[in-house]
Parts: C-alpha cells; structure tokens; sequence
C-alpha cells in the first residue's frame, strides 16, 4: 500500500470522541426499541388450579391435604 493511501494513525482523544459517539448512538437505538417494544398484558388467572404455589415449582402437589411427589 502505497504511503499516501495509508490512514493516518489517531491520537486518543479522536479514538475516545468515536467510542463515545457509538455509545450514543447504541444507547439511542436501545431506547427506540424500548420505546417501540409492546407493553406485555398481564397473565390469565388458571381456572380449577391448585391453591398455594406452584406445584410443578416446588416438586410437590397437594389435593384435599395429601402431598404427593411427581
């Protein structure tokens, strides 16, 4: 490559205005897809479901007072 095509080396302050520009411009786009991102409706209640926690989380199912394990 001949010398003149060569880029010329960047001193730290002009590398540090381009990695700061690009913060902003990610942070900028972040925000958009935030700002676009639907806001999630909340879950339906279960019907006819167990009462307490969650069986499947906790490794056991209770019914009538009787514990059963999966």
């Amino acid at each position: 490559m001949p010398a003149e095509n060569r880029p010329k080396p960047s001193s730290p302050e002009e590398i540090a205005k381009r990695v700061r520009a690009a913060g902003e411009r990610a942070k900028a786009e972040a925000e958009a897809r935030r700002a676009a991102a639907k806001p999630q409706s909340p879950k339906a209640k279960e019907v006819n479901g167990p009462k307490g926690p969650e069986p499947t989380r906790y490794g056991d199912w209770e019914k009538n007072g009787i514990a059963s394990d999966f």
